[in-house]
């Protein structure tokens, strides 16, 4: 039997890219579930020999590259990209391996709607060379988590994380392996919250923020497992 189709028009998501793009396809893959909130419109790449590019080609996903070489400044490629996302019709972004850094511009013209995945349990190890550190300090556990994009980088409110032990005969390609696997699971989820509306931004006095996940409508297909829906 095919499961229900979602309430309501999917949102239309775009996602950037700059390599490989594992997490992008994990996006794909669970976006055709016709129960799954969101629909992938549009792929982009700074790079032009990106491997995410054809796979998402051989998905029937619709790209485009915008080579930040080809700007003389960090707003001016993001602007570009802010054109070919409103072309697209896109609702909400996901960033999967996009190794640029985004202007404070970008980032607040796409507040609350820009998502983006980073190996490593935030706050802790926030940039590069997340799997190195965390074995260099000695942790236990590493992991990965979707966030809300800000300005500053890698700091905005937490949508989900997913940890994994560091064991003792690890090196940062067997960790990063491991962690990649919870990356794949935890991206469609966050999308997913964000798309069907259950995953919001609150905004406290003290001008934190934190996100707050309700419970889904009686009649929604789940989109969570019970453990996780507390």
């Amino acid at each position: 039997m095919s499961p229900a189709r979602a309430p309501g028009p999917r949102k239309r998501v775009g996602i950037l890219i700059s390599g490989g793009g594992s997490n992008m396809a994990a996006l794909i893959a669970a976006a055709r579930d016709p129960a799954f909130p969101a629909e992938i419109a549009l792929v982009v790449s700074n790079r032009a020999n990106a491997g995410g590019l054809a796979k998402a080609e051989a998905a029937g996903v619709a790209t485009t590259v915008i080579d930040h070489k080809q700007f003389s400044d960090r707003e001016s490629f993001d602007r570009a990209v802010d054109a070919a996302l409103n072309e697209a019709r896109v609702d909400i972004l996901c960033m999967a391996g996009f190794m640029r850094i985004v202007s404070n511009w970008f980032a607040e013209t796409w507040r609350d709607r820009a998502l983006n995945i980073h190996p490593a349990l935030l706050p802790a190890y926030t940039g590069l060379h997340t799997h190195a550190r965390a074995i260099a300090d000695g942790v236990k556990l590493a992991g990965a988590t979707v966030h809300f994009v800000r300005p500053e980088l890698d700091v905005g409110p937490i949508i989900i994380q997913a940890a994994v032990p560091v064991l003792d005969t690890d090196t940062p390609d067997a960790l990063a392996a491991r962690v990649l696997v919870e990356e794949h699971r935890i991206y469609p989820q966050a999308l997913a919250w964000v798309a069907s509306g259950r995953a919001s931004v609150v905004r406290r006095d003290d001008g934190t923020e934190h996100v707050v996940l309700v419970a889904p409508p009686p009649t929604s297909p789940a989109l969570v497992s019970p453990a996780l829906d507390d």
